[in-house]
């Protein structure tokens, strides 16, 4: 089992490699303006409200199993059958591509790259201090998870390479190392319905092709989500179904989210508007 100091070292780590590797995106104006910026303590203020919401996200993740047990919900339960009825075994022909080196790759996609994007996205947006953007961004991502996390409790699904015969779960077969990981977040490997890896890297490319003008960093974003989505049907986790309601799960949370924040600094602005004009008569009427 995986210590709290390992785990705070993998999230560290995935922290490190997110702002090495990211940094071959950003523009060269922001790079100048980023490197010589000194951390002061109003800096670090900013970083607490996101720091706070990371570690209630994390929180609820090692509670799934806690509080199903206070609902008194029988573990073996699960909802298998139906998607069995749904999809029937489809899924499986992703394996039919099976070769040691796709199984590296993906692995690599599910577990780092999945992190590096969700990661240097938020660093993207911290850096170019588009406060607003950040705060979608923050929103989104929890929305997303507080919209699944209902499902994971009263709706779990077991992966795919523990229920259909023709798949084998490619990624727990890797390593020990990576069960223990990825039950961190996922206790019972029963968190499939919706894929919260289809939901957040489909929410982080929406952001970044729209929300920013970095153009390599938006064919990589692109091309990253498109090895995710497939790498999770391939290493034997997902169901097709949980992939396009992940998907679709991120398209309603974007809208939702930016649409609310539109119409919000639409009537800020109309208060602030109606304000200064009130003060030019005042200043007319003396």
């Amino acid at each position: 089992m995986l210590l709290s100091y390992q785990v705070d070292l993998i999230i560290g780590f995935s922290f490190l490699i997110s702002l090495a590797a990211g940094y071959f995106f950003v523009p060269a104006k922001l790079k100048t303006e980023f490197s010589y910026k000194k951390l002061r303590k109003s800096q670090i203020s900013k970083l607490l409200p996101y720091a706070s919401l990371a570690a209630f996200i994390f929180a609820l993740m090692n509670f799934q199993t806690k509080l199903s047990n206070l609902l008194r919900l029988d573990p073996s339960q699960n909802y298998n059958q139906y998607l069995l009825r749904l999809e029937g075994n489809k899924v499986s022909y992703f394996q039919n591509l099976e070769t040691p080196l796709l199984t590296y790759f993906c692995a690599g996609i599910y577990l780092l790259g999945f992190s590096f994007l969700l990661i240097f996205t938020f660093v993207i947006f911290l850096c170019n201090s588009n406060k607003e953007t950040l705060k979608e961004y923050a929103a989104a991502f929890t929305c997303i998870y507080l919209a699944a996390y209902p499902f994971y409790i009263f709706f779990p699904v077991e992966v795919t390479g523990h229920v259909l015969p023709e798949m084998s779960p490619l990624l727990y077969q890797l390593n020990p190392f990576i069960v223990q990981l990825v039950t961190i977040c996922d206790p019972g490997l029963n968190n499939c319905f919706p894929s919260l890896h289809a939901a957040l890297s489909v929410m982080a490319t929406l952001f970044i092709i729209l929300k920013t003008e970095l153009k390599s960093y938006k064919v990589f974003a692109l091309l990253i989500t498109l090895s995710i989505q497939f790498a999770i049907l391939y290493l034997g986790i997902h169901w097709i179904t949980d992939l396009l309601a992940g998907n679709l799960l991120a398209f309603i949370v974007y809208f939702l989210v930016t649409r609310s924040s539109g119409l919000k600094n639409k009537k800020e602005g109309k208060i602030r508007h109606l304000r200064y004009k009130n003060e030019d008569f005042d200043i007319y009427l003396r």
